[in-house]
């Protein structure tokens, strides 16, 4: 229980001296184990929400608790003016398991963006000339909410009143070749897209899209950069979402389930391109500090040494066949789409009121782009867990059927 006392009085001191930007749910979560986590007033939920994509390991998985807590008692933070030794591993366990040479650390999925855009910036200026500055990214991203990366960003509603924002942005429709190479100009200089749109819908692109785009980008000298801040480390049932479909990138940002719960993003390069940053280009002063690194250092250790890539795929189709059984079922599904342990139903209807009926029978969900119920639960979960969150989703859309 919190010291604050329950929902109530924590939501109520809330609305007084915390900043309403976001739309809160009246609960305040306040311990968590695994899939499962309790409010304030000891009510139990199942989470299929993993805090956004970050909780991939669960709950206070007793490797990274044990990791934070160990660090914590020799060093929480020096400066980025010393190497620092976990921050020093983690980037070789990156550089390892994936194309990059380089990992610059950061804060978040945003910040990792940010310098995925200098840094795109600075490597084209040096290669190709002052000229070249554009990036593509594509409709219905979503790159964060920095002025720069919320421009990037294919969506207008992050940007209202916003402006002006920053140039040096286009975009073209997600998935369609054809148009993306249209979009091309005489300033473009690189691609920036996510293998899987999250915050978008859980949206995919044809095997022969991303096929095309590699091609395209290596006939155009263009750089392309991964966002897999939310697709990435695992979620699809690979360690990156690329993975799946046979093209690289020179540039990955990654963040979320990175840290396990704490703080941290990373921007990943080849050797050849993260020679464009030197000394004083960019910097971040809680980046890659000892805490978060040894916490992503024990993540990275989990998620590599435990078959939960494998055990991703296995529950991820389990869970799949589960949610189309229910289109089946429930006409308000206009469709299902899904790979690893990012999964989503489209609805034919505004979302929020399923996501509300579900949280009051103990099953955590999001609605995202409006009619899209999210699933993105932690990779540790069973198939007694999807049982039950199926279970709960099932008498949830037969209640709103009945309700219309």
């Amino acid at each position: 229980m919190s010291q604050l006392g329950d929902n109530k009085q924590i939501v109520d001191l809330g609305k007084k001296v915390v900043m309403n930007t976001y739309g809160r749910l009246p609960m305040a979560l306040v311990r968590g184990a695994g899939a499962r986590v309790w409010d304030a007033n000891g009510r139990e939920y199942l989470d299929f929400l993993g805090g956004l994509a970050v909780n991939s390991l669960g709950h206070c998985h007793p490797k990274v608790v044990a990791a934070i807590q160990g660090q914590a008692e020799k060093l929480l933070h020096v400066s980025n003016l010393y190497w620092i030794a976990p921050q020093v591993e983690l980037a070789q366990v990156l550089v390892e398991n994936s194309f990059a040479d380089k990992v610059f650390f950061c804060n978040s999925g945003a910040e990792a963006n940010e310098g995925a855009i200098k840094l795109t910036r600075k490597y084209a200026k040096k290669t190709w000339g002052p000229e070249k500055y554009e990036i593509l990214t594509m409709e219905h991203s979503f790159h964060g909410r920095t002025l720069a990366t919320v421009t990037a960003t294919g969506q207008t509603k992050y940007q209202q009143d916003l402006e002006p924002l920053p140039p040096g942005f286009r975009y073209a429709p997600f998935g369609d070749l054809t148009a993306l190479e249209n979009a091309i100009g005489p300033h473009t200089c690189a691609v920036m897209i996510e293998p899987v749109q999250g915050e978008g819908g859980v949206n995919f692109a044809e095997p022969e899209f991303w096929t095309g785009l590699g091609k395209l980008a290596q006939e155009r000298n263009l750089l392309l950069i991964f966002d897999e801040v939310q697709c990435g480390l695992g979620r699809t049932g690979k360690l990156f979402a690329h993975e799946h479909y046979g093209v690289t990138p020179q540039i990955m940002t990654l963040a979320k389930a990175l840290g396990g719960g704490v703080p941290i993003g990373a921007l990943l390069a080849t050797d050849q391109v993260a020679a464009a940053f030197g000394p004083g280009d960019h910097a971040s002063t809680f980046g890659g500090n000892p805490l978060v690194t040894a916490a992503g250092l024990a993540v990275m250790d989990v998620l590599l040494n435990n078959g939960l890539l494998g055990r991703c795929q296995e529950i991820g189709a389990y869970f799949l066949g589960h949610l189309r059984r229910l289109a089946a079922k429930h006409q308000m599904i206009t469709q299902v789409r899904g790979l690893g342990l990012m999964l989503a139903c489209e609805l034919d209807r505004d979302g929020a009121p399923v996501v509300a009926a579900c949280l009051e029978k103990g099953l955590i969900i999001n609605c995202t782009a409006g009619k899209v119920l999210r699933f993105v639960p932690p990779l540790i979960i069973s198939r007694e867990d999807v049982d039950q969150a199926v279970a709960v989703l099932d008498d949830v859309l037969t209640g709103v059927a009945v309700g219309t």
